[in-house]
């Protein structure tokens, strides 16, 4: 083998790495889904798509308020070993519903309603950076949710910005309680990644309103903003979320309700909603860009 012969096999050999590589970093996820689901988000693009004029808040709510009645059901992305794609809009939990309902609000928003155009937003809410990227990738504690999306732009932490007091965030549940999660509990290799990204996220500087301060702030507040109940449960951020709507100049919240067992509306304003809840602190509200 001569040296032009040596010379072009390793050219060759680098761009084939090269083209290995690029193509395993670009590889879209496997996309989970049921043939009702593409059913269901077509129909719900068909029926909203002329809505695409507008604030994104507003369309936020009404794509909320179309989802009311369906069943809520916890855990559906953990129901796989393997962390995938999941879409599933027959059955909601309460980070779910606010996912989805925010992901099909930028579909219709990006002029290109499709399928894959929101599943491509769904991913990038949902996963840091917007890549999914293994089970460690996915957005599990609540306020990082809120700066990692803030950060793609997508999102605005208004809690400040509506009279929000700074308020110290310790996360450490997850990698505290592995048996919860069964994919720490199989891979236990996972908990110390967990772990930095707690003690990262904990870093953070945060605000939030205090519950007993909500009704002084909704002035401030816009239908479709999303909202988080911070909880004092130890090593974790938030206990629940939904979106906020104006009714007769009051606060109400929409949610997908572990309680009533599906999603609904608050039939008191959030402030009076929240009186009874010992464990809530007050509120984080973001609102999407």
């Amino acid at each position: 083998m001569n040296i032009i012969e040596i010379r072009f096999l390793i050219l060759f050999s680098c761009v084939f790495i090269i083209n290995l590589f690029t193509s395993a970093v670009i590889a879209p996820p496997k996309i989970i889904f049921a043939e009702k689901d593409k059913e269901l988000l077509q129909e719900i693009l068909n029926k909203f798509s002329k809505d695409s004029d507008l604030p994104v808040g507003d369309l936020i709510l009404k794509l909320g308020n179309d989802f009311r009645g369906t069943p809520y059901v916890g855990k559906t992305l953990d129901l796989n070993a393997e962390e995938d794609l999941v879409i599933n809009l027959r059955e909601l939990d309460c980070t779910t519903f606010v996912e989805n309902c925010l992901a099909i609000a930028l579909t219709i928003k990006s002029g290109h309603p499709s399928f894959n155009t929101f599943a491509a937003e769904l991913e990038k809410i949902r996963y840091r950076k917007g890549h999914l990227d293994g089970y460690v990738s996915r957005l599990h504690y609540f306020s990082e949710w809120i700066t990692d999306n803030q950060s793609k732009g997508i999102v605005e932490d208004i809690s400040f910005k509506i009279g929000g007091l700074k308020h110290p965030v310790l996360l450490n549940f997850m990698s505290t309680h592995p048996d919860l999660y069964p994919q720490l509990k199989a891979n236990p290799e996972l908990i110390k990644e967990i772990k930095l990204i707690e003690y990262k996220v904990s870093a953070s500087p945060f605000f939030f309103i205090p519950k007993e301060k909500i009704d002084g702030c909704e002035s401030k507040i816009f239908n479709g903003d999303i909202v988080a109940l911070v909880t004092k449960s130890p090593g974790m951020d938030v206990s629940h979320v939904g979106i906020l709507f104006k009714k007769e100049g009051r606060v109400y919240l929409l949610h997908a309700s572990l309680s009533g067992g599906k999603v609904e509306t608050s039939r008191v304003p959030l402030a009076d909603y929240l009186k009874g809840s010992k464990n809530t602190t007050g509120i984080f509200v973001v609102r999407a860009n």
